[in-house]
Order: structure tokens, then C-alpha cells, then sequence
């Protein structure tokens, strides 16, 4: 038998085991007897009423502060804490002529560029009135609120995007404009010793793309009968896609870029060329000097659309071999008249020198057309 202490008389009161209710010996008020963790506990009737209204009193408040808080934590995750769109969707790609633009500003950092902006918006021009790609044929990475923003993480899902499903007859385009930076190789790829790297906006943390990376990516998936362009303005660009032959602009022969570690650099029979900014060791600018309104542009950009520009308006035949020489030609003009280095905001050194590249999967005849 278990005995209670009542509240009121504080007089001990003996219950039958099993029974709920009783009457204090003393001050015969009403208990009500019931158990929480195997402890005995009593209330008088009148006190049970209140405490339940009391109870219930706290636990409606409870539930609307709860569904309140639950409710506005549940509007931040949607705004906040949710994924950003992804670019691997699962809808049909275009197909025949399909473009990724990657353009990196590094906003409010101490190496922030100023002309990959106008560089994005100058080559989709280039591509949609000079070669006829349909503007939602085109993916742009940008740090623009009208872009998802140009990460590690979105880079690589849009070099997937870039590749998944491509078919015989399709024309690639990649072009990135931002910094570049290089790694001493540990893998025996490289002649130089160095692997070349593109930088994400987020490179400081989630680190930078590697070559490696980018030709097992987009190069050794080009089937037979796809092309790859790729237009690459950073420093440290020449051989950024690690393709196996290096066109010698002074020899007029094909350097052979093979790996020494017989590693195999190229395609799966397709064709991969690409126009670099500059030689592996080399530095790029960003410039004003070559535009009329004074904007900041990558000179490899600007004056690869300006070889283009000048050869349609002149009616000669578009070719690579005239579009590299045109390049270095209106680069060395800048650099000897010593303009170029006026403006210069990616690289660090008071003189640069800047030769742009022709790497390619395979050896081809450069007066061939050049299209896209």
C-alpha cells in the first residue's frame, strides 16, 4: 500500500494500491493519485482542474510559438539553405552548335579582374552573330546576377553539360577568361614540370582545375567528327587542355607536347584546338588599350575577335594560321610601342611579354577555314 502526504493538511494518507482517487484522512479533501516515472504524485481535485487548464493553457501558447518558429525556419531554408539550380538538367540539349562561356571577376578580392565581364559578353556576341549559335545554345558562368556564378563545383558540371550526348556533326565551343596559375606536376605528364590550372571563383578554398582534369573531361570524349575550340585567356594558358601537338608560329611546324610519361592526351577520335592566351610560362594581360570606349578587356580576347572582325569586313578567307598571326602581330605592335603595359591588371611584372598558342589534338594545315 502506498501512502501520500497531502498538500493541504500535509497529513500522511494511506491508497489502495490500483486506486485513483481518494480522501485525505485529516482535511478530507478530494486526492487524485497517479504515477510520472514511477513516482507517486496527488493533487485535490479542484488543483488537478486548474493544472490541466493551466496545462493546456501553455501548450496551445507552445504550438503557435512552435508553428511560428517552424514555419520561418522552414521560408530561410527554402531561401538559403536550398541548392542552387543545377546545370545538369535533365532536358534535351541543342544540338550541332553548343557554347560554354566561363568569365571569372574575383569581385572584392586583391586580384580582381575587370575585363572578363566584357570578354563573356563579347565573345557571345561573337558567337551568336559571326557563327550563328542560338543564344539558349549557350551556357555562361558569370559573376552576374543574371549567371549562376562561375565556382569549382559549376565549372565542372558545366564541362558535363558541354559533353553529355554529344553526337557526330556537333560543333563545341570553350571559352574561359580569368586567372591561371601553375603546379609543379607530380605525375611525369608535363615537359616543363608544371601542370597548368584554371582558378574558379572559389580557387582559394575549393581549389583550382588542372589540365589533367580538363583534358580527361572535354578533350578524350570527342568522338568521331565533333570539334572542341577552346579559347582560353589566363596566364599560364598555352597548354592548358594538354593536348599533344603545339603549332611553332616561327618554325611553321608542330611542336610535339606529348607527355614523357606516355600518358595518351588526346581524343577519342574527334578533333580538339584550342587558341591560348599565352606560353606556359608566360603572363596575360587585362587591358584598355585595344578598346575605343577604354574598357578592360583580356587582350588574347580582344584581339582574337578583332582578327576575326577584320578579316570578314576585308572578304579574306578566315583561317587559323591568319588569326594567330594577326594575334601576334597586334600584341607585339602593343608591347614594343610599350602601351600594353599601361592598363595591365592580371599580371604583376612591369614587362610582359604575351604569344599566344595554337595547341591541337592532332596536326592539321593551319590555312584551313576556321569555323565553329
Amino acid at each position: 500500500m502506498e501512502s501520500l502526504t497531502c498538500k493541504n493538511c500535509r497529513r500522511r494518507t494511506y491508497v489502495a494500491p490500483g486506486k485513483q482517487q481518494n480522501r485525505c484522512h485529516g482535511c478530507q479533501k478530494a486526492l487524485s493519485v497517479g504515477s510520472i516515472n514511477g513516482m507517486a504524485f496527488f493533487r485535490t481535485t479542484k488543483q488537478w482542474t486548474v493544472e490541466i487548464e493551466k496545462k493546456k493553457s501553455e501548450a496551445k501558447l507552445l504550438y503557435q510559438s512552435l508553428g511560428k518558429k517552424f514555419s520561418n525556419s522552414n521560408n530561410q531554408h527554402r531561401q538559403i539553405g536550398s541548392p542552387s539550380p543545377s546545370i545538369i538538367t535533365p532536358e534535351p540539349l541543342p544540338r550541332g552548335k553548343r557554347a560554354f562561356l566561363c568569365g571569372v571577376t574575383y569581385k572584392k578580392q586583391k586580384f580582381e579582374l575587370k575585363g572578363t565581364a566584357h570578354d563573356v559578353k563579347n565573345m557571345r556576341d561573337l558567337l551568336v552573330e559571326q557563327f550563328s549559335f542560338r543564344k539558349e545554345s549557350i551556357l555562361i558562368l558569370a559573376e552576374d546576377e543574371s549567371f549562376m556564378p562561375p565556382t569549382r563545383k559549376n565549372i565542372e558540371d558545366a564541362f558535363q553539360w558541354l559533353m553529355r550526348g554529344i553526337q557526330s556533326g556537333d560543333s563545341l565551343v570553350f571559352y574561359f577568361s580569368g586567372h591561371g596559375l601553375r603546379q609543379r606536376d607530380h605525375h611525369g605528364d608535363e615537359i616543363d614540370g608544371f601542370d597548368e590550372t584554371i582558378c574558379p571563383v572559389d580557387f582559394q578554398t575549393n581549389g583550382m582545375i588542372l589540365d589533367n582534369y580538363i583534358n580527361q573531361t572535354i578533350v578524350r570524349p570527342l568522338i568521331p567528327d565533333v570539334t572542341l575550340h577552346a579559347i582560353v585567356d589566363s596566364c599560364h594558358s598555352g597548354t592548358v587542355l594538354d593536348l599533344p601537338h603545339v603549332y611553332n608560329i616561327n618554325t611553321g611546324k608542330w611542336d610535339d607536347n606529348r607527355p614523357p610519361s606516355g600518358a595518351f592526351k588526346g581524343t577519342s577520335r574527334g578533333r580538339a584546338i584550342c587558341f591560348s592566351a599565352c606560353e606556359d610560362y608566360q603572363l596575360a594581360a587585362d587591358t584598355s588599350v585595344f578598346s575605343p570606349e577604354k574598357e578592360m578587356t583580356g587582350a588574347m580576347t580582344c584581339t582574337f575577335i578583332r582578327a576575326i572582325k577584320s578579316a570578314v569586313a576585308n572578304g579574306q578567307k578566315l583561317t587559323y594560321h591568319g588569326i594567330l598571326d594577326s594575334m601576334h602581330k597586334t600584341l607585339k605592335q602593343a608591347h614594343k610601342s610599350g602601351c600594353l603595359r599601361a592598363g595591365i591588371h592580371r599580371v604583376f611584372h612591369r614587362k610582359i611579354l604575351q604569344d599566344p598558342l595554337l595547341p591541337s589534338s592532332e596536326e592539321f594545315s593551319i590555312i584551313t577555314e576556321f569555323k565553329l
